[in-house]
C-alpha cells in the first residue's frame, strides 16, 4: 500500500477539472482577445470560469482576477495595498508570525522601502485572534494581511472576526485562503474581505493557475506589465485550460464540501489520536480550529528528513512542513514562531489528507509512523542521551 498524505503540499487533478480543461487543449484553443470565432469561444469560457470562482466565493464576476497561482496574487494584493497606503501616508501593515513565505517575503521586501511591519505573535493556541488585531492597529495601518489557515499545522484564523475589525477601523484586510479555498466555506463579504488569494491546485485543480479576489473598487497595482488582460491589471494571454480545470475543481469541492470535510476530519481525528500515544510528542496547531485535513507532529529525538525517507521507503508520502521549502535545512519558521525549540522543530511531520484518503490508509499510517519513528529513536545519540539523563526531555 503506498498512501499520499501530502495533500497541502499539492493534490491530485480530480477527473472534473481534466474533463472541464481538454477541449481547450485542441478544440477551442483560441487567444480570449482575438476578435475571431474561436478567439471568441475561448473568451466565452474564461467568462463562465470567472462566473464560476466568484460565485463559490460570493462575490461578483469582475472581482475575480485570474494569476498564475496563489504566491502571484499575494505579492499583487500586499503590493496594491502598500502603494495606496503610502499615497495617504500610511506605511503601516500588520501580519502574523507563521505566514506563507509568498507574504512574509513580500512584506520584507516592503520593510526595505520604509513600511513597517507587525507580525502578531502566534504562540498562544499556536493561532491569532481578532483582539490581537484590534490591538495592533494604528492611524498609519494601511493593511491587514493573515492566512486564513496556516499551511504547516492547519490552524484556522478567525477570519470572520478579524474582518469584521478591520471593516470597524477602516483598514483593508487580505486573506491567503490557499490552504482553505475548496475545504472550507467562504464568502468573502460576510467575511468582510477585501482581497483573497487561491491556488488551484490545493483543491484537485491544476498547478501554475489561481486568482485573486479583489473588492470593487479598490485600485490594484499591476505587478506583470504587458497587455490588457484581466482588466489591465494581469499582463499575459490567459491560461484557460488551467482557468477552465481551476473553475470546475472549485465549484466541485463546493459543492461535495459537507459531506467531504466531516469524512476528512475523522480521518484527520483518527491518525491524531493514535499518533498522540507515541512517548514524547506534540500535536502542532490549533487543536480545535484546524482544517479537515491537517496532522503535524513534533517528535523528540529525531530528524525530521530521516523520518520521511524511511515513511516514503514504506509507503507513505508525507512531509516536514511547508513544500515551498523543503530543501531547507533550517527548521520551519512556523514551527519556531509557535514556541518549538530548534532541536524539536526538526523533528516534524505533516500528514495531510484529502477526500481520497481512506480509514484502511490511516491504520496503516498508524502502524508504520510509531514504527519509523521507534527505529530513528534508537539510533539518535540525541535520544539517548535523553533516556540517560544527560539531556532533559522538551516534551
Amino acid at each position: 500500500m503506498h498512501v499520499y498524505a501530502d495533500n497541502a503540499a499539492t493534490t491530485k487533478m480530480s477527473q472534473v477539472a481534466i474533463n472541464a480543461m481538454l477541449p481547450y487543449f485542441d478544440k477551442v484553443y483560441g487567444n480570449p482577445s482575438s476578435l475571431h470565432s474561436i478567439g471568441q469561444e475561448a473568451k466565452e469560457a474564461l467568462d463562465a470560469a470567472r462566473e464560476t470562482v466568484a460565485k463559490c466565493l460570493g462575490c461578483e464576476p469582475r472581482e475575480i482576477y485570474f494569476t498564475s497561482g496563489g504566491s502571484e496574487a499575494d505579492n499583487q494584493a500586499i503590493i496594491s495595498a502598500a502603494r495606496v497606503g503610502a499615497r495617504k501616508g500610511k506605511k503601516h501593515i500588520i501580519s502574523t508570525a507563521f505566514e506563507h513565505h509568498a507574504v512574509l517575503h513580500t512584506l520584507n521586501k516592503l520593510e526595505k522601502e520604509g513600511y513597517e511591519v507587525t507580525y502578531l505573535d502566534v504562540k498562544e493556541g499556536h493561532n491569532v485572534t481578532a483582539r490581537q488585531v484590534r490591538d495592533a492597529i494604528r492611524e498609519d495601518t494601511c493593511l491587514v494581511t493573515t492566512m486564513y489557515a496556516n499551511n504547516e499545522i492547519g490552524s484556522i484564523l478567525p477570519i470572520a472576526e478579524i474582518g469584521a475589525v478591520c471593516k470597524e477601523a477602516g483598514v483593508p484586510f487580505h486573506t491567503d485562503a490557499v490552504q482553505a479555498a475548496g475545504h472550507l466555506h467562504i464568502n468573502v463579504k460576510e467575511q468582510n474581505i477585501d482581497m483573497l488569494s487561491l491556488s488551484g491546485h490545493k483543491f484537485h485543480g491544476p498547478k501554475g493557475v489561481g486568482a485573486l479576489y479583489c473588492r470593487r473598487g479598490f485600485p490594484l497595482t499591476n505587478v506583470i506589465e504587458g497587455g490588457a488582460q484581466e482588466r489591465g491589471k494581469r499582463a499575459g494571454t490567459e491560461n484557460i485550460a488551467g482557468i477552465c480545470g481551476m473553475a470546475a475543481a472549485l465549484e466541485d469541492a463546493c459543492q461535495h464540501m459537507d459531506e467531504n470535510m466531516p469524512k476528512v476530519a475523522a480521518m484527520r481525528d483518527k491518525l491524531i489520536e493514535g499518533l498522540s500515544k507515541i512517548p514524547h510528542c506534540a500535536l502542532n496547531g490549533d487543536p480545535v480550529n484546524r482544517l479537515p485535513g491537517n496532522v503535524s507532529f513534533c517528535f523528540e529525538g529525531i530528524e525530521g528528513e530521516s523520518l520521511l525517507l524511511l515513511l516514503d521507503f514504506k509507503g507513505v508520502s508525507g512531509s516536514s512542513g511547508s513544500a515551498c521549502t523543503s530543501g531547507s535545512l533550517d527548521p520551519s519558521h512556523v514551527l519556531l514562531a509557535i514556541g518549538r525549540v530548534h532541536d524539536v522543530a526538526h523533528g516534524s511531520l505533516r500528514l495531510s489528507l484529502s477526500e481520497y484518503n481512506t480509514m484502511e490508509e490511516v491504520d496503516h499510517m498508524l502502524k508504520v509512523v510509531p514504527e519509523v519513528v521507534e527505529h530513528l529513536r534508537k539510533m539518535s545519540p540525541v535520544w539517548r542521551d535523553l533516556q540517560t539523563g544527560k539531556r532533559e526531555y522538551i516534551l
